[in-house]
């Protein structure tokens, strides 16, 4: 094995940290600090690399703005009427604003993603950490404190391999784990029990997300194979979502409404 592909290697035997797609996020939300401290405290040689680096960068940047300004800008052509004729400081109100049209643009791409994501319960009171995670005492001694169990209902795929018990710091109890769900179509007003197969998202952040957790409004994948759903070009609907309706640690059964 090559001497720089351990990292890989530990990645393939032991996989990633379960929180650390939020690490990235917030390394990635802190890069413009770095590069402001290295503008201000670089000197010499070091700093001519690079500000060159960010003038590049700034160039492409603004290169990539102007191309998409010019390939939306959609002005208005002006016909002369010489009937209603206009006054020279008022011709320009005719012409579409580019700040105006993106605006717009995205207020609709808000507008749709709303639409898509309409679901029964839109707020929910988000679970704290002191309420979704139990404090593990471990070691000889009991000192250790950075095990968490999880106190709320989770969903592990059947393909999950679980770490030795030595090295798992989140532990999911058997008995608040969960295959199935109660599920209810809104339109033909009926129950069915659906196998689960994955948590699309959790209200109460990406962390709860990534464990499987299933609290009341988060949006789960379902398999309605069983169903018979057909798409308008002829094919069967595997799985589709469901938002969670009731409190699972408190019911013992996961109940949802079908995202139709």
């Amino acid at each position: 094995m090559p001497q720089n592909e351990h990292m890989e290697l530990h990645k393939k035997r032991w996989g990633r940290r379960l929180d650390q797609a939020t690490r990235d996020r917030k390394k990635a939300a802190r890069e413009h600090k770095k590069l402001s401290k290295d503008a201000k405290t670089l000197r010499g040689l070091k700093a001519k690399i690079f500000h060159k680096t960010r003038a590049k960068e700034k160039a492409q940047l603004k290169k990539t703005i102007k191309e998409y300004e010019e390939k939306k800008a959609k002005a208005k052509p002006v016909e002369p009427d010489r009937k209603n004729a206009i006054p020279v400081f008022l011709e320009d109100r005719n012409v579409v604003d580019q700040g105006k049209i993106l605006s717009n643009s995205i207020k609709q791409k808000r507008k749709d993603k709303a639409g898509k994501w309409a679901v029964p319960i839109p707020k929910v009171k988000p679970v704290s950490e002191e309420e979704a995670f139990r404090v593990m005492s471990s070691g000889n001694r009991r000192k250790n404190k950075w095990k968490r169990m999880l106190t709320k209902a989770t969903f592990v795929p059947p393909t999950f391999t679980r770490k030795p018990p030595k090295y798992e710091r989140f532990i999911r109890p058997m008995a608040m784990r969960f295959k199935k769900a109660n599920v209810t179509h809104p339109e033909l007003k009926t129950t069915f029990t659906l196998p689960i197969v994955g948590v699309k998202k959790n209200p109460s952040g990406r962390m709860l997300t990534n464990l499987g957790v299933m609290t009341k409004g988060t949006i789960i994948e379902v398999n309605v194979s069983e169903l018979g759903l057909v798409t308008p070009g002829g094919k069967v609907v595997w799985a589709k979502y469901a938002q969670i309706t009731n409190t699972p640690e408190n019911d013992g059964c996961i109940n949802a409404v079908l995202l139709v």
